[in-house]
């Protein structure tokens, strides 16, 4: 392996045997005068590759373990989620978690508002999150707050994503967000985040939201139950109108005959657990 270029003393820019460009991490792999040939690829601790050069500076400037840790976070992400992540992961979650780590030193706690919404939308996320921040307290020393976990599940769910996606994403939590307000003002109740009636419902509007925004919608079959269900259920029929109403004056998605019947579906099960 031919190390090419310095990024720090244990950090450097490298070219592989097919001339392929990568970053490694490895103790005092920075150390020698550029260019030279390293014959003992044990002193390798970490190679990425695909790195954007603007996060060469990452890597030189953030602690080692917390790199590495990260690294692992990726690694292990990747095999649960079963896809590839974006390589740039390690380094942007590492300089948020060493950011993250001054503010907890100068005694500055930020809540995240979005925690119930990651946690019942991407519930792999989420565990891998929690599971990284016991990795971080073992690998790099490094305790954080429950809130962080959220933190590194929007990092996992954006680095999931294609190009342009954190923007679908962040549409997605914020028109969760929005529906919940209008689930409890149509209803007069408070929603309780942590039931399994309310998982459910947060996962069909994670994938209401993701049909509406792409314009597909599902076929109507049953559109004939609306009318009856409307006459059964006067409230939970208001409340869905309302939603359907809300996409359409926010975001211009119209909601079919079909997709209201789902709604009220998931609404009555809400209402239904509440009442219980």
């Amino acid at each position: 392996m031919k190390i090419i270029r310095q990024i720090n003393n244990n950090a450097a820019l490298a070219l592989d045997g097919n001339g392929k460009e990568l970053v490694v991490l490895g103790r005092g792999v920075g150390f020698p005068k550029m260019p030279y040939e390293l014959t003992d690829l044990s002193r390798i601790e970490r190679t990425f590759y695909d790195v954007n050069p603007k996060y060469f500076g990452m890597a030189a400037d953030l602690p080692r373990p917390l790199v590495l840790a990260c690294a692992e976070i990726t690694e292990r992400a990747e095999i649960e989620l079963d896809c590839a992540l974006n390589p740039n992961l390690p380094f942007t979650l590492a300089d948020h978690l060493n950011f993250a780590a001054e503010r907890l030193r100068k005694g500055i706690e930020i809540s995240t508002p979005l925690a119930y919404d990651v946690r019942h939308l991407y519930p792999k996320e989420t565990e891998l999150a929690k599971q990284a921040r016991e990795l971080l307290a073992r690998e790099a020393g490094l305790k954080l707050p429950d809130s962080e976990v959220v933190n590194i599940a929007l990092h996992l769910i954006n680095a999931e994503a294609e190009a342009g996606d954190m923007h679908s994403m962040m549409l997605t939590l914020k028109a969760l967000s929005d529906v919940d307000g209008i689930v409890e003002k149509q209803l007069d109740i408070t929603l309780n985040k942590e039931s399994f009636s309310y998982s459910r419902f947060s996962m069909h509007l994670r994938y209401l939201v993701q049909r509406l925004a792409s314009g597909r919608q599902v076929e109507e079959r049953i559109s004939g139950m609306l009318a009856q269900m409307r006459r059964d259920y006067p409230q939970v029929y208001q409340c869905a109108r309302a939603i359907a109403d809300y996409f359409q004056a926010t975001w211009n998605w119209q909601c079919n005959d079909e997709e209201i019947v789902y709604l009220m579906l998931h609404i009555s099960r809400l209402q239904e657990k509440h009442e219980a």
